[in-house]
């Protein structure tokens, strides 16, 4: 039997999601639009149809909202990297703010008692940190160097990126032509590149030893564009740098709010605005309000992003981390900005069962981090914790949500404030932190 063709259908969006999908009721069942706004009239397609809900490809806006603007990016919304380029950012953060709130309420059955003001910086050129898929096409005779397509596994075709920090914007096209020249072109799938203030790196990582005559190509683009290059065949402790030769001063970022220091390898988790992570980073120790005789704790504490600066203002701060490579970062990262009331554990704080001594000292405050997978088992445990404050900073608001509802309807502390981290403008991705108390 011959497959129905879909026909263009028309429909007033009443809604969006918080990855720019807007949302039209028809006939009982809702239809998500790519790129369509609230209070649009538009033209659509479907694609895919689901039980409870229809996907669609936006063929037209026959009335656009006021928050539509113009993408800047040639290759917006084929590249996956953003997904709200056509969206004012005033828009954006109203979109990612109730987004949070809607989680808060629908998952945890909570609701601050104020908003914080968004804390925002710069919407372009703003990403330090970035993974780049890197792929040989023959049909297009050239390597790609990009994000991945939105809805395709292919890189895509593109020849800057408007969001990535400079030099980095305006060198894919000098990437695909270095690497376009290399007897491995096909044997390197990614790139990760990582921009301190005082350099930076690209992580190459290579399927298949570069030869002489490669090494030499790589060193000669390092010198002329003044990147640090390295190159990855194994895991992560297989990175090594190429070019320049001999001793670098390592990778560093500034919190000079708070006479920090820190430093980093190429491939360290760091927060990918640097800008925004600075306010970030005010933000949540002015929500702490750490005062000198307090003993502070920092859960999923990375490289010390959080504990040194905390340690300027607490008696005491103890950091602790999963990953053995970063809690020594931490620690060195202490003695070179001269900290002596700060000190980093090792822990999997997934896997805790209430007994760790740490546990049961005394905290005045506690400040968490988590992954998307969020904090259940310590939240779980803050009854031993018995901190005064907590500030949470979450990657996700569904994890962030459901931790909130616990600290409050089984934890006995209250949601003071929450607000949004706009720390990736352009895409869908929801920062946010939320502040607790007894």
């Amino acid at each position: 039997m011959a497959r129905r063709r879909r026909e263009p259908e028309t429909a007033r969006i009443g809604s969006v999601t918080h990855d720019g999908r807007g949302i039209a009721a028809l006939n009982g069942k809702k239809v998500f639009v790519a790129g369509a706004l609230a209070g649009e009239e538009v033209r659509f397609v479907r694609r895919k149809s689901r039980r409870n809900f229809d996907e669609a490809e936006l063929l037209e806006v026959l009335q656009a909202s006021p928050n539509r603007v113009a993408a800047r990016c040639a290759v917006f919304g084929r590249c996956g990297g953003c997904a709200m380029q056509h969206i004012s950012a005033d828009e954006q953060r109203a979109i990612k703010q109730q987004a949070l709130a809607d989680s808060l309420a629908r998952i945890g059955k909570v609701e601050p008692q104020h908003w914080l003001k968004p804390v925002t910086g710069p919407d372009w050129c703003y990403r330090r940190r970035a993974r780049l898929a890197v792929k040989d096409v023959a049909a297009k005779g050239r390597v790609l160097v990009g994000f991945r397509e939105r809805h395709a596994p292919y890189v895509t075709d593109m020849h800057r990126c408007e969001v990535l920090a400079s030099p980095m914007d305006g060198l894919l096209d000098n990437l695909s032509e270095l690497l376009g020249g290399l007897s491995i072109r096909a044997r390197i799938p990614q790139i990760e590149v990582a921009i301190a203030e005082n350099a930076v790196a690209l992580v190459f990582r290579v399927l298949e030893p570069p030869n002489s005559a490669d090494k030499d190509v790589l060193r000669k683009f390092s010198e002329e564009h003044h990147l640090r290059v390295y190159l990855q065949p194994g895991g992560l402790d297989s990175i090594s740098l190429l070019h320049p030769d001999g001793a670098q001063e390592p990778l560093y970022y500034l919190l000079p709010e708070h006479d920090v220091r820190i430093e980093f390898e190429p491939a360290d988790f760091v927060q990918v605005n640097g800008d925004v992570n600075r306010r970030m980073v005010a933000t949540a120790i002015e929500q702490l309000d750490p005062q000198p005789g307090d003993r502070t704790l920092d859960l999923y504490c990375g490289i010390g992003n959080f504990s040194l600066p905390l340690a300027r203002l607490c008696a005491e701060v103890v950091g602790i981390e999963v990953e053995v490579t970063l809690v020594a970062r931490a620690a060195a990262n202490a003695t070179r900005n001269g900290l002596t009331n700060v000190a980093f554990r090792c822990a999997d704080l997934a896997a805790i069962d209430g007994s760790e001594a740490w546990l049961r000292e005394h905290w005045d405050r506690v400040l968490l981090d988590p992954a998307r997978t969020g904090a259940a088992e310590i939240v779980a445990n803050m009854h031993v914790l018995q901190p005064r404050r907590i500030v949470y900073v979450s990657c996700h608001p569904g994890t962030l949500a459901r931790d909130a509802g616990a600290l409050v309807h089984e934890q006995g502390f209250r949601l003071e404030a929450a607000g949004i981290i706009d720390m990736f403008p352009h895409t869908a991705h929801v920062e946010s932190i939320a502040v607790f108390s007894r």
